[in-house]
């Protein structure tokens, strides 16, 4: 939670998209998928993989943590969503005033705005609803799409353009022609009623959550000011080792013995 850049952006969210063959014409008209590896440092978790296995220092020293170039990412994502949009629509033929919808990922408001404006979409022809959950990641497009069907955004025929990028750097787009029978039936009242108290029940398990963390953060101890100095990381490593062993640590704090 100390790293603002990113704490204070992502929501926690799943969704689910079923995919059928049908014999009634529409769905997947065309996909576009792309990656550029010499971004991968822009939005990262340096350590735990095969480059830098997980050890106690990469745990000290906040490496499994991400890691993300606010600046760089939002360069990359207003470009590339727009270009990909324009591919995936011009593979299908269509042009864009032949797009009644596109649902990005939600990463950021000003993100959407930007490629929209490139793209010459009006913001009604654009859905957002990260200002409710935040980044949801991988959950966002699917939350979107289902949310759209349930205000009336989307329509039987409608040229749908779901558009998503992330780490590595990857993006992907796809362009639907919604072909599902519309509207849906509607929800239960205890289907509704259910959906919240679970709502509420994870709100509480996520706050629980958040104490048991600070609990945790005050038991091991202060950070070092400066933890990415070698002395600073070896002070802190020496000191989680010495409280596993229940001895004094370096700076000669006295530690938990084990009985």
């Amino acid at each position: 939670w100390s790293d603002r850049s990113t704490c204070v952006l992502f929501g926690d969210g799943a969704g689910a998209v079923l995919v059928a063959a049908s014999e009634v014409p529409g769905g997947v008209l065309s996909a576009v998928l792309g990656s550029d590896g010499s971004g991968g440092d822009l939005l990262i978790v340096p350590a735990g993989g095969s480059k830098l296995p997980t050890s106690l220092e990469t745990v000290a020293s906040g490496l499994h943590y991400l890691k993300m170039d606010g600046r760089g990412v939002f360069r990359f994502a207003t470009r590339v969503i727009a270009r990909a949009t324009r591919e995936v629509v011009e593979q299908a033929g269509l042009t864009l005033k032949d797009i009644e919808l596109m649902i990005p990922h939600q990463a950021n408001r000003r993100i959407i705005e930007s490629a929209a404006k490139q793209l010459g979409l009006d913001e009604d022809r654009v859905f957002m609803n990260l200002d409710r959950y935040g980044n949801t990641s991988t959950a966002s497009i699917p939350i979107a799409l289902c949310e759209a069907i349930e205000e009336g955004r989307i329509r039987q025929h409608d040229h749908l353009v779901l558009v998503g990028f992330g780490a590595g750097l990857t993006w992907g787009a796809v362009l639907v022609q919604w072909s599902v029978p519309l509207p849906l039936p509607e929800t239960p009242w205890w289907r509704s009623a259910q959906y919240s108290g679970s709502f509420h029940v994870a709100q509480a398990r996520s706050f629980g959550r958040r104490v048991l963390r600070r609990l945790y953060d005050v038991a091991i101890g202060p950070r070092e000011e400066n933890g990415h100095t070698a002395r600073g990381l070896s002070n802190r490593v020496q000191r989680i080792k010495a409280r596993l062993r229940g001895e004094r640590g370096p700076d000669g704090e006295d530690t938990i013995r084990k009985p």
